[in-house]
């Protein structure tokens, strides 16, 4: 049964910090995309169907924008969901099939709870301000809602260009849709 994102942050909201592990080694920070004019974090998994429908496009993305950085965060709970693991976030790394800006963990799942994140994907888009970032779109990445349907309109694309042309993001904050974050147990 698919959950649908709940929107915690307000359009406005400054990007909550984080400080997580990539899959290549290195420390990332909000910080370390301060040259962006834009922001795509994605909250996602290795293994939900509907994450998974959602490579190519986010793969696309971040390709296609030099001036955006796509940036997915992994919170799932790899002690009861072993395919969420940071090896195998690094193995999707390392052939291709997941090519995002950066790919980190959210091990202690404190990052995917302060941006209010619900399903996998999650995304949220931060246009770069003189202060840093600010949210301007959180919700649905296209409207293929089912893994299997073939997306008609990327909404993300949408958003994405409307901030790099410099125009207000003129879209309605459709839930996002797929598999629960796996939360840990208290």
């Amino acid at each position: 049964m698919p959950v649908e994102s709940e929107p915690a942050l307000e359009a406005g909201d400054a990007p909550p910090a984080f400080s997580l592990p990539g899959t290549d080694g290195e420390a990332y920070s909000l910080e370390s995309f301060a040259d962006d004019e834009a922001l795509l974090v994605v909250f996602t998994c290795n293994h939900c169907p509907y994450a998974v429908a959602k490579f190519d496009l986010l793969n696309d993305l971040a390709a296609e924008y030099e001036s955006v950085s796509v940036v997915g965060i992994n919170p799932n709970d790899a002690e009861n969901y072993p395919d969420d693991s940071f090896e195998r976030m690094q193995e999707l790394v390392e052939s291709g099939e997941i090519a995002y800006d950066a790919y980190l963990r959210d091990e202690s799942q404190a990052v995917a709870r302060a941006y209010g994140a619900v399903c996998t994907p999650d995304p949220f888009l931060f246009a770069a301000t003189d202060d840093g970032f600010e949210l301007v779109y959180q919700g649905r990445l296209d409207d293929a809602l089912s893994p299997e349907d073939e997306p008609t309109r990327f909404h993300v694309r949408e958003a994405i260009d409307a901030v790099l042309a410099d125009d207000p993001v003129d879209l309605e904050w459709l839930p996002s849709q797929g598999c629960s974050v796996k939360w840990r147990e208290a």
